[in-house]
């Protein structure tokens, strides 16, 4: 789909510098950009590529606008402004209807604006809204709920009693409302506890690839309005992670742990069971959270990669803390008695 500059310009609230009747159909980076393409500059770490673009248009912003060889949007945010206009270049095809592959029980609902591909399956009782797309091979539960906009990608799945809010995005392979991993011991023999809760996903959300998300134990596992989550990533029953937090790849969530609002959890990072996280709290990547976090900031945990020598001398000293500083309080009291 293509657009003028000037019609990017509107949509982003940028200002055009140059031609405003160029006509751009997509976006690339500086380096591969031609002539009818978009792209961005937000550093000085390209400043080369800048230079010797042959983009038709560049959008960055007021303070580097004298170095753009080409027509320029200028905006506040440069990188903000490409993914809206990336977004807008590349809208998916609109399909409404029921693949005749698809299978659709009789008491579902599904809206004449919505679309279900091959191969998949709307259970019982499942309310499809305006304007969704499933993909091929997707599996709808009994009693769920799809909101309006939202898009599923081939092979998702949701189970029973599911909720996805208003303009969701879910990539393939994400399985919501799984069971729990809950079970009882007795005797050394593990007793299934069954899991009545449901996945409850606000508005604006995305689920990564293979993304899974635990339905609750007796209450919900809550996923608010805003949340991204990147790819393969593990959450747990009854787990509730506040608006407009965003998690990158391989994380996992243990059970019953509350994350705030505003907050970014790196990739590889590990939360352990029943923690409370308080709004805007930053957690670097492959962190093992074990306690909760009451005050907003950035944390971390673990070393950094090193030598092996040098690291096996390191834990070494580490092993040898406790003694080191008993023989320290020792010193210290010695000194302190003369």
């Amino acid at each position: 789909m293509s657009h003028t500059l000037a019609e990017l310009a509107e949509h982003v609230g940028g200002k055009v510098e140059g031609d405003e009747a160029c006509v751009i159909d997509n976006v690339a980076s500086l380096i591969s950009a031609e002539h009818s393409q978009i792209s961005f500059y937000a550093s000085g770490k390209h400043n080369q590529a800048l230079v010797d673009t042959n983009a038709g248009a560049v959008i960055l912003s007021t303070q580097h606008v004298d170095l753009s060889p080409t027509n320029s949007i200028v905006v506040e945010n440069p990188q903000l402004a490409f993914a809206l206009i990336a977004e807008k270049l590349n809208l998916p095809e609109k399909l409404s209807g029921i693949h005749k592959d698809a299978s659709v029980d009789p008491t579902a609902s599904i809206d004449p604006s919505a679309y279900v591909g091959a191969q998949s399956v709307v259970a019982a009782g499942a309310e499809i809204k305006s304007g969704v797309m499933i993909g091929a091979s997707c599996t709808i539960g009994k009693d769920c709920v799809v909101g309006e906009n939202s898009l599923l990608h081939a092979n998702v799945t949701l189970n029973d009693k599911t909720i996805i809010g208003n303009d969701a995005l879910i990539h393939s392979g994400a399985v919501i409302g799984s069971d729990g991993f809950g079970f009882a011991n007795d005797q050394g023999r593990w007793v299934r506890i069954p899991q009545l809760g449901k996945v409850v996903i606000g508005d604006d959300v995305e689920v990564g690839a293979n993304t899974t998300i635990d339905r609750g134990a007796l209450d919900d596992t809550v996923i608010g309005n805003g949340v991204k989550l990147d790819n393969q990533i593990q959450i747990a029953h009854n787990v509730i992670i506040g608006d407009h937090t965003a998690i990158a790849g391989c994380v996992g969530i243990a059970g019953s742990t509350v994350i705030g609002r505003y907050c970014t959890i790196a990739g590889g990072v590990g939360i352990t069971g029943q923690l409370e996280i308080a709004d805007n709290v930053h957690i670097t990547a492959t962190s093992l959270v074990t306690q909760s976090i009451s005050q907003s900031g950035a944390y971390s945990s673990g070393t950094p990669l090193q030598e092996n020598a040098k690291w096996q001398r390191n834990f070494v000293r580490f092993r040898q803390l406790d003694d080191m500083a008993k023989r320290l309080k020792r010193i210290e009291k010695k000194f302190d008695n003369k």
